[in-house]
């Protein structure tokens, strides 16, 4: 896949100051494009910024099976990024890569996963760019979990890529290696972004292409050689992708173009939002855009040009159109001691902490009330609650996550009021985590007051 990287969660949306106005939001040409510089990294530094290239902060779709995995890091400025590690064998030449990498980094626009570093270090090439939390176009348009993606937001998607791919022309950088919609990316704002991956050459383990020959360039399968052509073409899959809401061959898709039989090729779940025109003009550059000759397909300004009449809701924000939160939060800040233990999942190191830092259950409290001013049932209750106490004290943490279950279950209407009073930590503990399996240590959790603030 491409990447998952983006913006952070404090950080403005990018400008170039040399763009035009924005059509589609009305942005300032003369905003600064709130991008560090790019810069060398050491391997020491992202490898603290990945905890040691965990798989828990692997964040590429095909998980441990990319060729190349993307991890989500955090610099020691608070700043979240993306990591990709090559495989050793991609980039033998460790100046080459270098070179290459820095002159993608030289790419900046608020419409590209603007890459700020690499690292070469060893048999170590590692590329660092903005993080995006967001997913990808892919997963929107093939894997979403809410709402498919509405008509507009597929417009906007098509228009940004443009601009995207129209500024990487005009800084002399034509070839786009593999466009797909794994390379488009969401900010946390819900913006569409091109991941800046695609413009280094060899990535993918020297393949230009890592998807199905069905949706490669002819040209490509002639020559193996990836043209600015070649480029267009790939862009033309991907409206095709727009369009339907499925992976369709192009072939395919051209065949059902020139039957006439657009709806066929048009995403159901798209009724009703879109004029009949607008799709016939976006299916019609898709058309333009899969010509089999590379001479007979419009260049990225001519993308531009169809494209941008086409918005109809340039006002409304992205992360309204695809009901996303707005700006969500991917990392804490920092995590103290325990915050860390609870992320890796290490019930000891949680349990030794607990200790060190005033675990106590409730047993002998002062303001504990006698068994004949409680109901049998409530009397079951907390000696539920007290076995689960023993239970985290002895180290018996599935037996303690059993009985606090049954506690939750049974008294769930007193459990607010009850929190106010209660000093037992593992029990909180194990509440916050909202829920009870072993896999309840996956989110930060809260214990008591005294230790809120500190996650």
């Amino acid at each position: 896949m491409g990447c998952l990287h983006s913006k952070t969660t404090h950080l403005p949306s990018p400008d170039d100051p040399s763009s035009q106005l924005d059509p589609a939001n009305g942005d300032q040409a003369d905003e600064e494009l709130q991008v560090p510089a790019f810069k060398e990294y050491g391997l020491s530094e992202l490898r603290k910024a990945t905890n040691g290239f965990s798989t828990q902060y692997i964040v590429s779709e095909s998980g441990e099976k990319a060729p190349n995995v993307v991890f989500r890091g955090k610099l020691e400025n608070n700043r979240v990024v993306a990591v990709k590690r090559f495989s050793k064998l991609s980039w033998p030449d460790a100046q080459q890569f270098v070179e290459e990498a820095a002159g993608v980094g030289k790419v900046r626009h608020k419409r590209l996963v603007n890459l700020i570093g690499c690292c070469a270090e060893g048999d170590e090439r590692l590329l660092v760019a903005e993080y995006m939390p967001n997913d990808t176009l892919s997963k929107h348009l093939f894997h979403w979990d809410k709402q498919p993606l509405p008509w507009e937001m597929r417009v906007r998607v098509a228009y940004y890529i443009a601009q995207a791919l129209d500024h990487c022309n005009t800084e002399n950088r034509k070839i786009y290696h593999d466009l797909n919609a794994y390379r488009v990316l969401f900010d946390e704002d819900g913006d569409p972004h091109l991941s800046s991956f695609g413009l280094m050459k060899n990535s993918r383990d020297g393949k230009s292409y890592s998807t199905n020959l069905a949706y490669t360039p002819p040209e490509f399968l002639r020559t193996g050689r990836v043209t600015p052509e070649s480029v267009i073409y790939s862009y033309g899959t991907v409206l095709l992708d727009l369009l339907s809401g499925k992976h369709i061959p192009p072939s395919h898709a051209l065949d059902l173009i020139r039957g006439k039989n657009v709806l066929l090729l048009m995403d159901s779940s798209l009724e009703g939002q879109y004029a009949n025109d607008d799709a016939t003009k976006l299916v019609e550059l898709a058309s333009k855009c899969l010509q089999s000759e590379a001479r007979d397909r419009p260049d990225a300004k001519f993308l531009l040009t169809a494209v941008a009449p086409l918005q109809k809701q340039k006002e409304v924000a992205s992360y309204v159109l695809m009901g996303l939160p707005k700006n969500t939060t991917v990392l804490p800040t920092m995590l103290s001691p325990l915050g860390k233990a609870c992320a890796r999942m290490d019930l000891t190191a949680v349990h030794d902490i607990l200790l060190k830092t005033g675990y106590k259950d409730e047993e002998g409290a002062e303001n504990e009330l006698s068994f004949q001013e409680w109901t049998q049932q409530v009397q079951e209750m907390l000696n539920t609650k007290k076995f689960g106490d023993i239970a985290f004290r002895d180290k018996d943490f599935k037996s303690a996550i059993d009985y606090y279950s049954k506690h939750l279950v049974a008294c769930r209407a007193e459990l607010c009021q009850w929190l106010e009073n209660t000093e037992s930590s593992s029990f909180l503990f194990l509440l916050k985590c909202n829920s009870f399996s072993w896999g309840f240590l996956k989110c930060p959790v809260i214990l008591d007051q005294s230790m809120f603030l500190q996650l």
